[in-house]
This record gives C-alpha cells, structure tokens and sequence, in this order.
C-alpha cells in the first residue's frame, strides 16, 4: 500500500479500548481491513475523518492517551499543539482532487464573452463561432431540443443582423509562481475553444473511481505495456464433465460447478507443466512456492482476485467450498491481504454470462491467465470409425502468456495437458 482510506471509525472520542481490538476499518485498494491496536487505551481525536479521502501511509489518523483522565487533559490542550499531525490527503488522491471537486457548471472561462456563461445551453460548433467572433448571445433564443441554442441560430442571427462581431478582448496570462522558469506566452494560433462550458446534455452523472478501480486500471496498463503478453487458445469437449458432474450430484450429494472442475484441472496442468507456474521477478525467471490458483471475482468495487491456495492437492468439494466462501467475502469487502495477494495462476471466468471466448490481460508477476468461456453445442465431425457428424458441447479457454516466461510450445503443451484433465474429469479425482 501507498496510500488508504479510514471506511469507518469504530471507536469514538472518549471511548476506551482494548489491546487488540479494531478501532476502524481501513480501505486498501482491494479490501476493507480492521485497524487493530497493540496497547489498552482511549481514543483523544481523530484526525482523519471517515470519507476524507486517501491518506498517504505514514501519516496520522488519531491520537490515543492512556486513559480518562489522561483524555480529560486532552480536552485542555491547545488544538495549535497537534495541528502538524493534521494531513488532508495523499499526493495521489491530491493531484485527482481538483477534478473530483469542480462545481456542476463550470465558470466563465477568462477570454471569453462575458454572457456566454457556464448556464447557456448551446451547441460546441455554436460556442465556437460565439467565442471567436465575441458575439453578444443574450438575446438569441435557442430553437434546438430543450432551448438549446444552435449553429443554424447563430448563422441566422449574422444574416438577419441582430448578431454583431466585436473584437476580442485580450486574453490573460496568469503569472508564474516565484521562481518558476519563464514560459512562452501564447501564440495567436492557440485554440479558441480553451476553457470548459457546460455540457450539451445535462443528463449525466460523473462516477469517480473507487480506488480498487484506480489500482486495476493502473496494474492492467502496467502489464499491457510492459509483459509481452501472446495467446493461445483451445476447445475442449465438456460433455462427458457435465454427465460426471450430474453423478456427484444425484448419487453422491456433491454439487460442484465447471468452475470447480476448470480450477482442478489447470491446477493439475501445472503440476504436469511447472514451467507454466512461474513467474517473471524483473529480472529473470523464478518457481513459485506452490500451485496457487488466484479465481477472478467480480464486486461492486470491481474485480478482486482471491487465491485458492494448494489447488492441486485439494478436492473437488474442497475447492467448491473454498471458492463460495472466498467469493463471498471478497464481495462483502472482508477478505484478508493474505487470500488475494500472491498467486501464482489466475483463471477468469465469463462462461457464466453469456460469453464464448475472451483475452485477458497477465497480472504481473505472473506469467500466465486463463479466459474461460461458456459451454457451446456445436457440430462436429464423426468419431473415427463414425460416418454422421455428432453434437457436442464445447468450451473454450485462451491462455495469455508472458513471452518471458513461456515460449509457443511450452503453452501449447500446458494446454493439451489441461484439456485432456477437462475432457476426461474422472482422472481429478484419482
């Protein structure tokens, strides 16, 4: 972590509190993990309220005293005494925070006529010809949807006189700070669609990123930019998976999900192909400790990654179990650092939502992720010895691999291994 955010205090000023107690919650970009305190004691102030925005570690959040009558000292302190310790947010939350705070409706940006304010409706290609021809607008009614006003209302206000052109007023320069390098003044071919004017359609709503997302989408363009990811991908036939599937189920009690039997499967795959288990240091290659399976889950928040430790040595209802409850509270935010961090495999799956086949993107330092798509029934030529064409349902995985790591024939192989697993489920539970 560089950076979190106090979710929710769960001790008041004033309040007393044990040694290992939690007294809040703090939001790391995957989780929501409770604070839990070393010593007994009393909370004297907070300095960070919930909600306030990411906090750079390092920095304080409250301050403790012994005990009551420590606290009610406190209460006589100068406020002047402890200000230093008062941060607002994190350099990387501060640089977002002027985009995050800007009002509804922008203000008149400086240069511009004077009426045509962040409450006009008007069209760009209309605002463009007010702005460079410094046309008095405030008394042009608009004839678009909603009153908005046009590029045909200003043209038709040119030809019938009542728009007039006047010349532009000289543009500001603000001055640089003290100390700041000198920089070239404008030339006159700069834009004259500078500034922000309120938008066309008012019916939108700006969604700021929860930091999970922020964290995902920097990772992601991370990898896509520096792992020279190359695909591979195979189709297996699941039918012979879905008629086991149905006999753990009707004769044994055991309801497991393709999911299960996918996890299972590259598990195994990595064991017979270690090669494909490792991962990518910086530097060089290295094996990873064991097979540990990270299962992409979507949340509110967006997506997490929980790890089903030692995969190839646990069984199909093990693994069943393990994923329900990892899913569960990845969802509910209460998963540890330790069940999403490491990994050394990832599989995501979308067959459950209608889709057939996908790329994914490598999460770094892994080498490897496998793109599950849905069961499809297809047409397929006879069986040797057949001469009718036969039905079937198929799946299809895609492997993204690190070119570092794995070459073409070493993915190609872990994929042959994992289909003949997939194809022939009866050999995961031997």
């Amino acid at each position: 972590m560089a950076s979190g955010a106090v979710a929710e205090w769960l001790v008041k000023p004033g309040e007393a509190f044990a040694a290992g107690e939690a007294i809040c919650e703090i939001e790391t970009d995957k989780a929501a993990v409770g604070l839990d305190v070393q010593d007994e004691g009393v909370l004297a102030k907070i300095l960070v309220e919930a909600g306030s925005g990411d906090i750079a570690v390092g920095n304080a959040i409250a301050l403790t005293v012994e005990d009551l009558g420590d606290y009610e000292e406190f209460l006589k302190m100068d406020p002047s005494e402890y200000a230093h310790l008062v941060v607002s947010a994190a350099p990387a939350a501060a640089a977002e925070a002027p985009a995050a705070a800007a009002p509804a409706v922008a203000a008149t940006p400086a240069g511009a006529p004077a009426h045509l304010s962040g409450d006009v409706r008007i069209s760009p290609a209309a605002a463009a010809m007010v702005r460079s021809q410094n046309l008095d607008i405030s008394a042009l009614a608009g004839t678009a949807m909603h009153g908005l006003i046009s590029k045909a209302d200003v043209v038709g206000g040119l030809k019938s006189g009542s728009l007039v052109a006047r010349p532009l007023p000289p543009k500001a320069v603000a001055a640089p700070p003290v100390g700041a390098p000198a920089m070239a003044a404008p030339s006159a071919a700069s834009s004259s669609m500078d500034g922000v004017y309120a938008p066309v359609n008012d019916k939108y709503t700006e969604i700021n990123n929860s930091n999970m997302r922020k964290i995902i989408a920097k990772r992601l363009t991370e990898s896509k930019a520096t792992v020279p990811h190359f695909y591979m991908s195979i189709t297996c036939e699941i039918d012979e998976l879905l008629g086991f599937r149905k006999v753990l189920k009707n004769d044994m009690g055991v309801n497991v999900s393709v999911n299960d039997f996918v996890i299972k499967s590259a598990a195994l795959a990595l064991r017979d192909v270690p090669e494909a288990n490792q991962k990518w240091n910086g530097t060089a290659r290295v094996d990873s400790n064991g097979i540990d399976i990270s299962v992409a889950v979507a949340t509110p928040a967006g997506l997490i990654t929980p790890i089903v430790t030692g995969a190839a040595g646990r069984g199909m209802a093990d693994i069943n179990e393990e994923v329900k409850d990892l899913a569960t509270r990845a969802r509910d935010g209460k998963l540890k650092p330790e069940e999403y961090q490491g990994g050394s495999f990832t599989i995501s799956n979308l067959g459950m939502f209608g889709i057939s086949n996908f790329s994914a993107v490598i999460n770094p330092p892994q080498a490897c992720i496998l793109a599950v798509g849905g069961g499809v029934p297809r047409m397929l030529p006879p069986h040797a010895g057949d001469t009718k064409p036969r039905m079937a349902t198929t799946l299809t995985v895609e492997l993204s691999a690190d070119r570092r790591v794995l070459d073409e024939a070493l993915a190609a192989q872990y994929l042959q291994v994992f289909k003949a697993y997939l194809s022939s489920p009866s050999k995961l539970v031997l």
